[in-house]
């Protein structure tokens, strides 16, 4: 007989059905999906759920799209409490064939647009592709992004005015999806500037490493996301599994090389060791984790949040050459120094 939960029930993996919301273990080895928690929409979902070891799943009635069994159902509360869809799981369900938004496309290969034009278009619909993909981060979803970031890459690369401006314009909100798209773009200037003589570096895996930097936060708690205040020990270690859950999720999706994996694994570890997931010392840091770390740091110091406004440019590098020297690989930062200025 399934156990009652407060809306969730355990079922037999005998037993899940088509239109059932699964929450499953959070072990990434206990099976094969990118998403702890998803609705089943497809008999090939429930094929691989049969594969997996676990015996039994959990399953939220509330927000599954099937009419569960009477013996099943809570009666309603007096006092019901909404919830936010993305809490809820109620999310658009893009696919490759949707991802991508049109304008976007457009932006990329419009070489009539100005620079100026170009430049904030193709930052704007940047961010609505992140939005879109940390919503739906499937597998067939990350390949189709990666696409488009190969596109986004090879403009910055390829035209010095546009990318500049994109650089001038990047928002100082700290959604995750703005963030990405900002540490995105500021890495791949970067990279460009570090390896302008350079054939060595594939610069689409790079490209799609620095832009899925933070892919990992969809495995993060809702609430410790959106927390508006500095987050307390306990949140602050579960916000710190984020580098090394985004790693797996790649690497399970088959996405990008080992390489720009990297960057999402150690784009939060500092030269002096004091870095997170694994305290490397800056000779143990790949060179695409350093560029990611330097992007990253900038960006959240020029973001506005709810408790500090955001800095100017100038005043995060001041703060990072002063206070946050030992963070970051000396030569690097002196080279990011140059680019910003």
């Amino acid at each position: 007989m399934p156990k009652k939960s407060a809306g969730i029930v355990t079922l037999p993996v005998s037993e899940l059905a088509l239109g059932m919301y699964v929450v499953l273990p959070n072990g990434w080895l206990d099976h094969p999906f990118l998403l702890n928690q998803f609705l089943i929409k497809s008999t090939s979902q429930l094929k691989k759920l049969s594969q997996c070891d676990l015996k039994q799943v959990q399953v939220d009635l509330d927000k599954s799209q099937l009419a569960a069994p009477k013996s099943l159902r809570q009666e309603p509360t007096d006092h019901p409490h909404p919830q936010d869809p993305k809490e809820n799981g109620e999310l658009p369900d893009w696919n490759p064939d949707t991802l991508i938004p049109e304008p976007l496309l457009e932006a990329l290969h419009d070489i009539k647009l100005k620079p100026e034009a170009r430049s904030k278009a193709v930052y704007q619909h940047s961010r609505e592709l992140m939005t879109r993909l940390l919503e739906s981060p499937t597998a067939e979803n990350l390949k189709a992004s990666k696409k488009a970031i190969g596109s986004i890459t090879d403009l910055i690369l390829s035209d010095d005015q546009t990318a500049s401006n994109m650089l001038r314009i990047t928002s100082h909100d700290f959604y995750t999806y703005t963030h990405s798209v900002n540490v995105g773009v500021t890495s791949i200037m970067l990279a460009k500037a570090l390896f302008r003589n350079s054939d060595a570096h594939d610069m689409h895996e790079l490209g799609a490493g620095f832009f899925l930097h933070d892919i990992g936060k969809v495995n993060v708690r809702a609430d410790v996301i959106n927390k508006p205040g500095k987050l307390d020990d306990d949140e602050m270690r579960h916000m710190r599994t984020h580098p090394y859950k985004g790693y797996k999720m790649l690497e399970k999706a088959g996405q990008l090389t080992e390489e720009s994996r990297i960057i999402i694994l150690q784009h939060h570890e500092r030269a002096d060791g004091q870095g997170y997931p694994k305290q490397l010392h800056n000779r143990e840091i790949h060179i695409y984790g350093k560029i990611c770390c330097i992007a990253d740091v900038f960006d959240a110091l020029t973001a506005e949040r709810s408790y500090k406004k955001a800095m100017t440019p100038y005043e995060a590098l001041v703060l990072m050459k002063q206070q946050m020297a030992d963070h970051f690989d000396k030569k690097m930062f002196a080279d990011f120094v140059n680019l910003m200025r």
